[in-house]
């Protein structure tokens, strides 16, 4: 079978987010939230989920992708015989009147390069995952689209024949589509478009300027975080693990799952990335989701959420095709059922910067006396009791080793939380309960291998153990994070740095792929134990298993086949990570000239 890839590319505004493939058709697009039915689904099902391209008329032309620089405006270029043309595809987000603006609107602006290119364009959108096929009507310059679950219009400068009839046409001048979910275009088509791209460009330009950078890999690191802010629903602060459902970990796997919920883990990574490249707005607006969260618990917090903060996320199958007849496609997630008790502490860690760095201002920095007592509470309550852990195993529960680690972590931040703030009793409740968690984890280890296992009693490797040396557990210069790096090494580590999360058999067999995130972990640790060298090369090796466009998906082949869930923010976060770990270590003394 042929190397798979992702041929695609993302655009969004925080509202929605957009896939366009190398046909510039739109292949995923859920409105008017991340986790409602797509509006376009081709990407599930060719034939129920709806269509809206542009491309040549005919089947022999060239094209390639690309972004406007340092933005997530997209552009897709074709090159035929009689003439070329480029979609710029934008999802507008700019500032107006002091706030945020990010319609649920999709620009496409068809440039005219060379030539007179024939072209077509097709907009059939579809509602209810594909079982609702729209009437269609048409009005002076747009084309209304009924019995969708609110009001959908395009309103465009094109032949609103040509489009209905999908019949090809002469481009003779540049054209424009607006596709609106909710309120309609009703200000002059091609200056508001032309507005709306310029702002936009200018928006994500500007954002990536207040960036901190290291001074190695900023192309790459640039991509990671404009994918990254994509990912949070800005409307809650809610932040998904990825924009798709039941995109395969690899072919016939039925491993389909629905990633657009949010996760307290894959969002504390998430802002990880953010807190470090100096954004910290992002974790503002999560503070507020949580609050809201954490102040409706009752005894426990599931490890997802929906965006809005709903516990109910069914996990349901639906009559789609999938992904290259890959089925089941699953909508919700059953995970939410599950007890994941690592979220306490990763909530902790999360929030650790609000009450503590003097740059972030909340509204009461005494809030903490509302949140971290709690979870502290949870921690206790959960420190020896099994879970499913964080790859979610729906069969097996044990006392996982990064749950350990994450109370263990957890407490640390509410200690230093208490501290800032002269919480004596606080205090000593964190320090009393990392002392525990420390211990707990000293029952993971395996004498005889030198290794630490995938929890207590448990004889299989796992690779998130790796984070007992990233997130300092295990010193960096002693021999227990050397020889445990080796020995999972010898299990884990596949052809070209790819890492196996774990090789062990599963709820649903063995896994035949590599979870992305776990070599960005692997070379973490190298960096971390001074093997630079190997590091830094694992690192430029990884950063081929993207796309064209500098996208990662969740999943690798060893072949270097993309798969799972795209993009993924766990893969996305791990490349941030790595490059700022790379980076300060080479500003040491020994590896400066």
């Amino acid at each position: 079978m042929e190397q798979h890839k992702y041929k695609m590319g993302v655009i969004g505004n925080c509202t929605y987010i957009g896939y366009v493939d190398q046909k510039a058709d739109i292949k995923w697009l859920c409105l008017p939230k991340f986790d409602s039915s797509f509006v376009f689904g081709s990407l599930l099902d060719e034939e129920k989920g709806g269509h809206f391209s542009v491309q040549p008329a005919g089947e022999h032309y060239t094209v390639k992708q690309y972004y406007i620089e340092n933005t997530n405006v997209l552009c897709t270029e074709f090159d035929a015989s009689d003439g070329g043309f480029r979609v710029i595809d934008c999802a507008p987000r700019m500032t107006i009147h002091d706030r945020q603006f990010r319609p649920k609107m999709l620009i496409r602006k068809i440039e005219k390069l060379h030539g007179d290119p024939l072209i077509k364009v097709v907009c059939e959108p579809r509602g209810n995952y594909g079982e609702t096929i729209p009437e269609v009507t048409t009005g002076s310059n747009h084309i209304r689209f009924y019995g969708l679950d609110d009001q959908v219009r395009l309103t465009t400068d094109v032949s609103l024949s040509y489009i209905i009839e999908k019949k090809p046409f002469v481009l003779g001048s540049h054209k424009y589509l607006v596709f609106t979910y909710g309120e309609p275009l009703e200000a002059p088509l091609v200056e508001t478009a032309e507005t709306f791209i310029l702002n936009t460009v200018k928006h994500w330009q500007d954002w990536i300027k207040t960036s901190y950078l290291p001074p190695i890999y900023q192309k790459e690191i640039v991509r990671s975080l404009l994918v990254l802010k994509l990912h949070q629903f800005e409307d809650t602060g809610g932040i998904i693990a990825s924009g798709t459902t039941s995109l395969p970990e690899f072919h016939d796997s039925t491993r389909n799952w629905d990633y657009r919920f949010c996760w307290f883990r894959d969002a504390h990574y998430t802002l990880n990335a953010f807190n470090r490249t100096g954004h910290f707005e992002e974790l503002e607006k999560y503070f507020e989701y949580i609050y809201n969260i954490v102040r409706d618990a009752e005894n426990t917090l599931q490890p997802l959420y929906t965006i809005t903060g709903d516990k109910d996320i069914e996990e349901r199958e639906i009559p789609l095709k999938g992904y290259l007849n890959n089925r089941p496609v699953r909508i919700g997630n059953k995970a939410y059922i599950q007890l994941q008790h690592d979220v306490y502490g990763q909530l902790l860690v999360s929030l650790l910067p609000l009450f503590t760095d003097k740059r972030l201002s909340i509204s009461n920095k005494n809030d903490y006396r509302q949140i971290v007592p709690w979870l502290l509470e949870k921690i206790e309550k959960t420190l020896e009791v099994p879970d499913a852990g964080l790859w979610e195993f729906r069969s097996m529960v044990q006392v996982h080793s990064y749950t350990l680690l994450f109370h263990w972590a957890g407490a640390k931040a509410a200690f230093k939380i208490g501290s800032v703030h002269g919480d004596y009793g606080m205090m000593q409740r964190a320090d009393a309960l990392a002392k525990k968690a420390h211990d707990l984890i000293l029952k993971t280890y395996d004498i005889s291998r030198k290794v630490y296992t995938q929890a207590i009693g448990s004889p299989n490797l796992d690779a998130s153990t790796l984070s007992l040396i990233t997130m300092n557990f295990l010193q960096h210069d002693s021999s227990a994070a050397k020889f445990h790096i080796e020995a999972l090494e010898k299990e884990l580590l596949a052809p070209s740095g790819l890492f196996y999360r774990y090789k062990h058999y599963d709820d649903f067999g063995f896994p035949e792929t590599t979870f992305l995130v776990c070599a960005f972990w692997y070379v973490d640790a190298l960096a971390c134990v001074g093997r630079l060298e190997d590091a830094i090369k694992n690192f430029d090796q990884i950063l081929k298993f993207s796309n064209e466009l500098g996208i990662f998906s969740e999943d690798v082949a060893v072949d270097g086949g993309q798969w799972g869930n795209f993009p993924q923010t766990y893969s996305h976060v791990g490349l941030i990570n790595s490059a700022f770990r790379i980076a300060r270590k080479l500003d040491q003394p020994e590896y400066l000239i």
